[in-house]
């Protein structure tokens, strides 16, 4: 199993940056893929997630209105399309799998329920 994370870097506030997650090794179609992120000495924290068939998203509060979350499964491919990008937005974000029997998708703080996680890619915001 394999997730594997790309498109971070370095961007001034209010720049825009797309994040990409490649799945391997599973049945992805089963699968809601969340992005998380994580800053030392806090705890991983959900971004956004989208469901199985990818018509179904969601963001946390924050990211409303900035953040789009895209699927493809016909690649494996999840992406995280980050628009107005703010100094707190900086952190590590990481891809997660998580298994669904039901449509929709949702994520807590730690990440439970995801199952496969990707080693992350860093996104800095610079003010």
């Amino acid at each position: 199993v394999q997730l594997v994370e790309s498109g971070g870097g370095l961007v001034q506030a209010g720049g825009s940056l797309t994040l990409s997650c490649v799945a391997s090794g599973f049945t992805f179609t089963d699968y809601a893929i969340a992005w998380f992120r994580q800053v030392p000495g806090n705890e991983r924290e959900g971004v956004s997630c989208i469901s199985t068939n990818g018509l179904v998203p969601y963001h946390r509060d924050s990211v409303k209105g900035r953040f789009t979350i895209t699927r493809d499964n016909a690649n494996n491919k999840v992406n995280l399309i980050m628009t107005n990008l703010q100094p707190e937005d900086t952190a590590v974000y990481y891809c997660a799998a998580g298994y669904r029997r039901l449509l929709g998708c949702s994520f807590r703080t730690g990440g439970p329920g995801y199952s496969y996680w990707g080693h992350g890619t860093q996104v800095t915001v610079s003010s």
